[in-house]
């Protein structure tokens, strides 16, 4: 079909792979609603595209014929050795061959979890291939290497964008950043997991989908390059820690800084603890990012200049993971709660406004107050601009 009679304008089409997770979802939502109808993005979910299947990629892209393809996809960073290989590498190449072939620009994601330990780390720093890397990074480093083979041999039009730790909203699965404001909101960190020189660099979810936007507007600048999409700044991760304790009013951690020895040994008990419990019947499991238990005393800083010599403009500078810190903790610590994932130690939940304590403790308030509120129009209080769309809640498989 051509473009004309799939979108009934002249707009480029692109397939967007991963559109349910942080990043894939924030990139949807922008071109929806700010995407000045330029392009349009077809998501497809894993039952009608598949990375794991050659056959799925084929079908859909010959399908539709997109303008360019943008791959936002990753596996669990626990994820089994042939999940990972088959969605992170071999999805990756199979989606950057099609690309080839149709002449179209692919815009691929990585990690951080490719490079070194160290301080401002440029954009050709790399790991050394070896057969002990974990699966993740392996996965994610052999794409990485395969997409630069490809742009030299066959003429790939590509750009890898590598994220570090990244932060935003609408994420609904525990990983991450979120792991580490799970485990203070539910008081399991007794003590700091850090050292006081471990930094770390951070990446706003918010700000990728421009980014994104402008290398699909700007491809002999972005062609063939890879960029460090983060903050220019890093962060001490115990300060960040501490940070989060004080808007939370917690008790926990300690200003104690947990040597690593002793952090690895009760992570250690904590594997053979786990193991125990499953085999008398007992759902257990350990947070993934414990294999990355190390990282947490190592600093791990990339260099941004690359992508501030380019045309690419921040669109909010002053936006960083702590000015940012008071919407994640009420957006997060709301939905813990209201799915009960945590219950505060004095069952008052987090809630600025007191809404739910006039609705514990006063409810007559509430019906008191439903004349004032019913005096106006509801719907010319706040007018929505026509095709926005609410951010889905669907889990990225």
């Amino acid at each position: 079909m051509d473009k004309q009679s799939r979108s009934g304008s002249d707009n480029k089409i692109g397939v967007l792979i991963g559109g349910s997770g942080l990043i894939g979802g924030g990139i949807l939502h922008y071109f929806k609603t700010r995407g000045e109808g330029e392009f349009e993005l077809l998501a497809p979910n894993s039952k009608r595209l598949s990375l794991r299947d050659p056959d799925d990629i084929r079908f859909y892209l010959k399908q539709n014929t997109p303008d360019f393809i943008i791959n936002t996809a990753i596996t669990s960073i626990d994820s089994n050795p042939l999940l990972t290989l088959e969605t992170n590498y071999l999805g990756t190449v199979n989606l950057a061959r099609a690309a080839v072939d149709l002449g179209i620009p692919y815009i691929h994601f990585s990690s951080a979890a490719v490079l070194p330990t160290g301080e401002n780390l440029g954009e050709e720093d790399q790991l050394s291939l070896t057969p002990d890397l974990a699966n993740y990074p392996k996965s994610k480093l052999l794409a990485e290497l395969a997409l630069q083979e490809m742009h030299c041999k066959l003429g790939l039009d590509y750009t890898n964008i590598r994220l570090a730790v990244v932060y935003g909203a609408h994420d609904h699965k525990i990983q991450g950043f979120q792991r580490m404001l799970f485990a203070l909101a539910d008081q399991t960190m007794p003590f700091l997991f850090t050292n006081h020189q471990a930094m770390h660099s951070y990446s706003n979810a918010k700000k990728v989908p421009s980014f994104v936007y402008h290398i699909l507007n700007h491809r002999e600048e972005f062609s063939g390059r890879t960029f460090h999409f983060v903050d220019p700044n890093p962060v001490l991760l115990s300060q960040l820690i501490l940070t989060i304790k004080s808007y939370m009013e917690l008790k926990r951690p300690k200003e104690i800084f947990l040597p690593y020895p002793l952090a690895k040994f009760g992570a250690g008990c904590m594997v053979t603890l786990t193991r125990m419990l499953r085999r008398i019947g007992i759902e257990s499991k350990m947070p993934p990012e414990l294999m990355f238990l190390q990282n947490f005393y190592q600093t791990q800083s990339l260099s941004a200049t690359e992508i501030s010599q380019t045309s690419f403009v921040d669109p909010d500078p002053g936006s960083t993971i702590f000015t940012e810190l008071p919407m994640l903790i009420q957006y997060y610590l709301t939905r813990w709660e209201d799915l009960n994932l945590i219950v505060p130690d004095d069952k008052i939940f987090f809630d600025p406004s007191k809404r739910a304590d006039v609705f514990l403790n006063d409810p007559e308030k509430l019906l008191a107050s439903l004349k004032d509120e019913t005096s106006s129009p509801f719907l010319d209080t706040c007018i929505w601009p026509r095709g926005g769309n609410v951010d889905s809640e669907t889990e990225d498989k």
